[in-house]
């Protein structure tokens, strides 16, 4: 089975090296990170490169790509294996609405991916690699997770509606290389109607973004109607300042993959219940139990100056 990603990396690297030579007059590379963070809200141009970072990213990139090559395998038998035994029809491989339906199908299972890494905190836990980044160029597309156990169940409705596994992963890769172009500050906005039905560099940016109005928004792949139609859409307005609400500070690769597994333990290791525990994996990232909460609630309410006990 051809695997696209695979054809498509030259490309991906000639891009990468066209975007990098259009934006090298950008200089907004300070080396304290949140002095970055602080002028890139105050520029009006694109952010740029930073050697660093784009290092890790391709490093990322390059362990999502070996590791991936083993875990397809056993994804693609599971497929099959529900394609041959259990789905009860097989949608033809010659017919052109075949590939229509498979479109539609992909992409909405790739929104609805997309939002669940988002909203549950296990699943954040291994997408946020790819939000890591304080930096929004090609090579942030490159920066990609190295758990991809998750992805098989968002496809294999696939397989039940009866898309055969060579269909699937053949629209899942023009997906993810669609999506590689619009980690661009380099282009602005593309034509209203273009920007209606698909998604773009300007909706992409804001999915990026760690500004509170942009935060858990435009989750789609190659279409944006589906964030138009389940209330997730936000249009490019503010400067957007990406990376995390509590950004790591870190190029080492290691560090970026295993941070929030880390963080996760702790939490869980740390809670005195199992509900608790369940929240901590299973509810959205930044969630606390309610006296955690009540107890920030509080602190915030304290007057300043120093507290006598009574």
């Amino acid at each position: 089975m051809v695997d696209l990603i695979l054809y498509a990396i030259p490309f991906f690297v000639i891009l990468l090296v066209v975007e990098m030579l259009l934006l090298r007059h950008v200089h907004h590379h300070p080396e304290d990170e949140d002095e970055a963070l602080d002028l890139a809200m105050g520029v009006e141009g694109p952010i740029g490169y930073e050697l660093r970072d784009t290092r890790t990213s391709l490093a990322m990139g390059l362990g999502n790509v070996i590791i991936n090559s083993v875990w397809k395998l056993a994804q693609v038998a599971v497929l099959a294996a529900i394609y041959t035994y259990i789905a009860p029809f097989h949608f033809p491989a010659d017919q052109p609405y075949t590939y229509l339906v498979l479109f539609l199908a992909d992409d909405l299972a790739f929104y609805t991916y997309h939002r669940v890494h988002h909203e549950v905190r296990l699943f954040w836990a291994q997408h946020v690699v790819h939000h890591s980044s304080q930096h929004f160029n090609l090579s942030t597309a490159l920066r990609q997770q190295w758990v991809l156990m998750t992805e098989l169940p968002f496809w294999i409705p696939l397989a039940l509606m009866g898309f055969s596994p060579a269909m699937i992963v053949g629209m899942h890769a023009v997906s993810l290389i669609y999506q590689y172009w619009i980690h661009t500050e380099a282009i602005d906005r593309l034509p209203r109607w273009y920007e209606f039905i698909f998604n773009t560099p300007s909706h992409h940016r804001v999915h990026h973004g760690s500004n509170p109005q942009y935060l858990d928004r435009n989750y789609g792949g190659i279409l944006i109607i589906w964030d138009r139609m389940f209330g997730s859409f936000e249009p490019e307005g503010e400067r957007v300042r990406y990376g995390l609400t509590k950004n790591i500070h870190t190029f080492n690769p290691f560090k970026v993959f295993a941070h929030e597994w880390i963080a996760i333990w702790r939490d869980v290791r740390a809670a005195d219940n199992w509900h608790d525990r369940f929240g901590y994996a299973f509810r959205g990232p930044g969630w606390q139990p309610d006296s955690e909460q009540d107890k920030r609630e509080v602190e915030r309410e304290q007057p300043p100056g120093p507290r006598i006990a009574a």
